[in-house]
């Protein structure tokens, strides 16, 4: 499986003039490979672009990804990457998202289809990344 993450995602719904070719081609790859999925962290990310849950819902496609819950374990694995963070030297006072949906990916096993393969890469170094770079 592969967790698309929302910067994909949202490169597609706004034909974003940068990224939109990559992110598609790279959603359909992936899509055709495996299943792509979701998670609560993402989907909050997409939604600040919708008024309703309906026209996100709408727009994502009923089918097109699996959603899944984020598991407790992937919740610690995030504040301990958080922790790493804080340690480098970063200046956020809660966990990113970022780190909640690479602990996802990183405690279920899933590869990661995202356009920030540095963050992920330096705190999930185990999740395989399909990135352009």
């Amino acid at each position: 499986m592969i967790l698309v993450d929302s910067n994909v995602i949202i490169d597609v719904l706004t034909k974003d003039t940068s990224w939109q070719a990559w992110s598609e081609a790279a959603l359909s790859d992936a899509a055709n490979r495996d299943d792509v999925a979701i998670n609560p962290i993402i989907y909050a990310e997409i939604a600040s672009g919708f008024a309703t849950i309906g026209d996100l819902d709408r727009c994502l496609g009923a089918d097109a990804f699996r959603r899944l819950a984020l598991p407790y374990e992937a919740g610690f694995v995030a504040g301990r990457a958080f922790v790493e963070y804080r340690r480098r030297g970063g200046v956020r006072t809660s966990p990113l998202p970022d780190f909640y949906i690479g602990a996802h990916a990183a405690v279920s096993g899933m590869s990661l289809l995202t356009r920030d393969a540095r963050r992920y890469a330096g705190y999930f170094p185990k999740v395989q990344l399909i990135s352009p770079t």
